[in-house]
């Protein structure tokens, strides 16, 4: 399932990445993200929480749209980060 039938533009995408290219940004999301379990990413509040953290920190503004678009697209993935298969699949998405 791709990022873009949730209606997230290549773009933003594109914007992001570039900024992830940045090793202290790249730190703070990691460290951001390190401990996360199967069960925090389903939970939309807590998503919701990580996506307006993520964009913080990347200095990204989103709209209310588009945090709304990425939080279903988390929750759509059913990402358990103990999975090495899950994080090659989401790997391979944004490469």
């Amino acid at each position: 399932m791709s990022y873009q039938q949730f209606g997230i533009s290549q773009e933003l995408v594109g914007r992001i990445k570039q900024k992830m290219k940045n090793p202290s940004a790249k730190e703070r999301v990691k460290k951001l993200v390190e401990g996360l379990t199967k069960a925090d990413l389903q939970d939309p509040v807590k998503v919701r929480r990580l996506v307006r953290s993520a964009a913080s920190i990347l200095n990204e503004r989103l709209t209310g749209v588009q945090e709304e678009q990425i939080t279903q697209f988390v929750l759509a993935q059913r990402i358990d980060p103990k999975n090495k298969f899950h994080l090659i699949r989401l790997w391979g998405m944004f490469r």
